[in-house]
């Protein structure tokens, strides 16, 4: 073909429809086909390689996890004539007592946990008093409450009696109450072995009673989801899993509407009145080309919400899973509406008659795909590169921070607040444009330069945003690159399956043969990974816990790890005697301001102490006459 006024032409003169059929250039988009499939095999069995070793150095690195030592039991049997403290117990020493630690139970937040954070508190109170004096006279002095010369020791003894009394105080009708709604517990075992194997086998004949789990590590426990019941988790994720689908089907209406703003005929029948503005050539260029990209990203925002929120319904009892499960679930949802039902058509009624035939999806998808391009070359501008200046200028972050400040007056916002990466919004959107690059590779190349600059330009934003933005508050331990590895598959088998479509329509038969092998080879690939390294990600070796077990018994650290389990999980809330964003530091060593501390009127911190004080001072005579007998 000849064209006299290339500008001026439709793109599609620049993909894979503008070739004859049995064409000999077939061969080159086959051969571009195998160089970038084995090309991308290679990156991904090293990158998977490589993510391997990282996670199994998170998983054997210093400070150990707590949560390896952590068991997460729930639905828990109820005895008229037992206290569900007692029933953990016994159950536990009976079944595990040469492994068993101690037990935490979880209740929801009411008079009892009220009591307990109110104790918590007051006790960090007054180890912020005897840290400060002790510089001073190496004596801890307390003469705010008008109790003197205790002994450091001697007060987290006391500490730790005095909240194990009020726990285990079984005449308090409020601690019965307490318990009889406790939804689960955290069991701690005295080895990691221990804990893995408790936490894979069943403790009971009948599987619904005694179910346990390895519970995250403490700033992943998602806390409200705790004392969802566990018969009801399976129910919660069907309801979810069968909102989420009608949800994306819904969605279909919005994006008909913005491939209905692309052809400019429909738009001229649609709105009369602006006939005369869409005969402008600008004006229709703008309205046709740029619009309908715009108006999808804005009605895309609505999405993370969404499906967060129907994670959390869900029943996670971590925050790194709850972001795994609205992760996927965006995921899904970008890959099927912005991609499939932009291509498949622009009418509802057409996309909805694909599941009637799919035998012809491969022929469909090779004649819609390259007629896309112009839309998602605008695509990649407007969610892709805008994006990125939105991310570098923390556009909603700086808006909302204006509106709850001198707007809605909110002056009580936590200084140092920072916000953790959005995992869930950012993986799928760099996911879309791993698909699109795949797919329009050899249909439609001249998008591949736009991706390429926003490839390079994420690379920089997201490791400046990760290094110097964004707070890490919990681990996930590499448990999001599985999803991406899978993800990047699927975009290599799509590809495939739209250049066999290709190479059918185009009467090239010895092209669709190799594809075809080469489609059965990716599926190999992607079976050989999942079989070598998938499982690294779901579960641990015994040999990884037992050496690091055998480590920490020799190196005398294991009496010191039993210690740290105890006060490890805290059902206290963000900001309330908690550090900077949840981070694992023993109570012992979180300190307040001393001026804020001063200026303080703490009615609850002398209640407290005029409670206790006199167990304090008959520990001191206890000691005293155990030193005059010696």
């Amino acid at each position: 073909m000849n064209h006299n006024h290339i500008p001026e032409e439709s793109l599609n003169v620049f993909t894979i429809a503008n070739i004859v059929e049995e064409s000999r250039k077939l061969w080159v988009h086959c051969s571009a086909l195998y160089v970038i499939t084995i090309s991308a095999c290679i990156l991904l069995f090293h990158e998977y390689k490589y993510i391997s070793r990282k996670r199994l150095a998170h998983v054997t690195g210093y400070p150990p996890n707590p949560g390896l030592f952590t068991v997460l039991v729930r639905s828990i049997p109820r005895f008229d004539n037992e206290l569900l403290d007692d029933t953990i117990r016994n159950f536990f020493v009976n079944y595990h007592g040469s492994s068993y630690l101690s037990h935490q139970m979880i209740f929801r937040k009411g008079h009892f946990q009220k009591f307990v954070d109110r104790a918590e508190r007051a006790y960090r109170r007054f180890v912020r008093v005897r840290l400060s004096v002790s510089e001073r006279n190496g004596r801890s002095s307390m003469s705010r409450c008008g109790v003197c010369g205790v002994r450091a020791s001697s007060f987290q003894l006391y500490r730790n009696k005095f909240i194990e009394a009020k726990k285990s105080d079984l005449t308090n009708p409020e601690v019965v109450e307490a318990q009889k709604n406790c939804p689960g517990a955290l069991v701690f075992f005295k080895t990691r072995y221990a804990a893995v194997v408790a936490s894979r086998v069943f403790q009971s004949s009948n599987p619904m009673l005694w179910v346990t789990d390895l519970a995250p590590e403490p700033r992943d426990v998602y806390w409200s989801n705790l004392w969802i019941p566990y018969r009801q988790i399976w129910l919660r994720k069907l309801a979810t899993l069968a909102a989420s689908i009608v949800f994306m089907f819904v969605f279909i209406v919005p994006v008909a509407f913005v491939q209905s703003m692309m052809q400019l005929e429909q738009l001229k029948r649609m709105f009369p009145s602006l006939t005369g503005l869409l005969n402008k050539s600008f004006f229709a260029r703008v309205i046709t080309g740029y619009l309908p990209s715009v108006t999808l990203l804005l009605s895309l925002y609505t999405v993370p919400p969404l499906m967060m929120l129907f994670s959390s319904i869900e029943g996670s009892i971590s925050r790194s899973g709850r972001k795994r499960s609205g992760c996927l679930k965006i995921l899904f949802f970008n890959i099927w509406n912005v991609f499939f039902v932009n291509v498949l058509s622009g009418s509802v009624l057409n996309q909805l008659n694909v599941f009637s035939r799919p035998k012809d999806m491969p022929t469909m998808l090779a004649e819609l795909v390259p007629k896309q391009a112009t839309f998602f070359i605008t695509y990649v501008l407007t969610s892709g590169w805008a994006s990125l200046c939105s991310e570098i200028l923390q556009v909603f972050n700086l808006v909302y921070n204006f509106f709850s400040r001198f707007v809605c007056c909110c002056h009580r916002q936590n200084k140092e607040y920072v916000y953790s990466f959005p995992y869930h919004t950012e993986v799928p959107k760099v996911l879309l444009f791993n698909l699109l690059g795949f797919t329009f590779s050899i249909m439609a190349p001249l998008i591949l330069p736009f991706l390429l600059v926003y490839f390079c330009l994420g690379y920089l934003v997201y490791r400046n945003q990760i290094l110097n933005v964004y707070y890490p508050k919990y681990e996930m331990g590499g448990k999001l690159w599985p999803v991406m590895h899978n993800a990047i598959v699927f975009s290599l088998v799509l590809t495939q399956v739209i250049a066999l479509g290709v190479f059918t329509i185009k009467r090239s038969p010895v092209t669709a043969g190799f594809t075809i092998l080469l489609l059965v080879g990716t599926v190999l690939f992607n079976e050989y990974c999942r079989h070598r390294f998938s499982r690294i990600f779901e579960a641990y070796s015994a040999q990884d816990v037992i050496e690091l077990d055998r480590d920490d018994e020799q190196s005398g650290r294991m009496q010191e790890i039993h210690q740290h389990l105890l006060d490890a999980y805290s059902q206290t809330p963000p900001g309330e005697g908690s550090s900077r964003g949840g981070s694992q530091v023993p109570i012992e060593l979180i300190m307040e301001d001393p001026a804020q501390e001063a200026s303080e009127s703490s009615q609850e911190l002398c209640d407290t102490v005029q409670e206790v004080s006199g167990a304090i001072h008959d520990h001191d005579h206890v000691v005293e006459d155990k030193a005059h007998s010696v």
